[in-house]
């Protein structure tokens, strides 16, 4: 089995998701607010719970409605011993929860607004999970999985909408999951705004959710010098050849002033998480050594907390 073959299960999703991380935000959050986690099943929810509950949080799954406002209410109480409470609510909790946004507002009412943490994949990728692990979509009824899944999409478009972050898990790795997950909460906890800059190829499509995208191609090809086809964009050789080229110096430069103007829209508009994509021809040189010096520059005054991540620096 090669490690594109290792799939994830809709119950124990442990060994491998690849994909994309991306990240919206609502509003600002604060450390104490509850984190509710929800998606697409097969999508990594609980791999990400696995992750809060080893960072400190507690955590609880599907709750019905009642007893979720119940478990925030207390666990925000003043001498409770729950610091930090992480709930999991997936498509098999709707029977009692028929609606989850009125869950979240009803939250929200009560002085205690989650952060949403919204788990994602493409239809193919959940296809190929469920295929390979022979079960069927929560959803799924008698007629294809590619029908529950389409159900499913559609019951939890409003909650989507509403996420603070989403983590598209198609082409992401459990430990590359970890370090998002880690980044944001962490950057939550020290009311940082959290910046993911990520590199990938062209070949392989675009990120399907990012908030800024960066074409690199106009670099030449450090795939076409032979002492350098070898390297990848986070090896000396090929980051000293891109940033030497005419024009990648003058364009990072510009691409940060403007950013730096950004941030501070996002902030007054409390967007605390914020995705670059760098693309260039395979994701291998031109992208990874763009996105890990503008990473560099972003988190050196300490202000942003930054989080860089190469989606296809390892495949062919």
């Amino acid at each position: 089995m090669t490690r594109n073959d290792i799939v994830v299960t809709p119950e124990s999703d442990d060994e491998l998701i690849r994909g994309a991380v991306v990240s919206t935000a609502r509003s600002g959050s604060t450390t104490d607010a509850p984190v509710l986690i929800t998606g697409m099943s097969g999508a990594g929810l609980n791999s990400a719970a696995r992750v809060l509950e080893d960072m400190g949080w507690y955590v609880a799954q599907n709750l019905p409605s009642a007893l979720l406002l119940q478990m925030v209410e207390m666990a925000t109480a003043p001498d409770s011993p729950i610091a930090r409470l992480a709930l999991v609510s997936d498509v098999r909790s709707l029977p009692f929860n028929h609606d989850l946004v009125q869950v979240i507002d009803e939250l929200d009412a009560r002085g205690h607004r989650p952060v949403i943490l919204f788990m994602e994949a493409r239809d193919d990728i959940l296809i190929r999970r469920f295929d390979s692990v022979r079960r069927t979509h929560p959803m799924q009824g008698p007629d294809t999985l590619q029908h529950g899944i389409t159900r499913e999409r559609r019951a939890l478009f409003e909650v989507k909408e509403q996420a603070d972050i989403v983590i598209d898990t198609s082409e992401l790795s459990i430990h590359d999951l970890r370090r998002a997950i880690e980044s944001s909460f962490e950057s939550v906890a020290e009311n940082k705004e959290h910046v993911t800059v990520q590199s990938f190829g062209f070949k392989r499509g675009a990120p399907h959710d990012t908030d800024l995208l960066l074409d690199v191609r106009f670099l030449p090809n450090p795939y076409w010098v032979g002492d350098l086809r070898k390297f990848r964009g986070t090896d000396a050789p090929v980051s000293d050849y891109v940033l030497a080229q005419k024009g990648a110096r003058e364009f990072i430069d510009s691409f940060v002033a403007m950013f730096r103007t950004m941030i501070k829209g996002y902030r007054r508009e409390g967007k605390r998480f914020i995705t670059v994509s760098v693309g260039c021809t395979g994701g291998h040189h031109r992208s990874v050594a763009i996105a890990e010096e503008i990473g560099r520059i972003l988190q050196e005054n300490g202000e942003l907390e930054v989080a860089v991540i190469h989606r296809d620096i390892k495949r062919s």
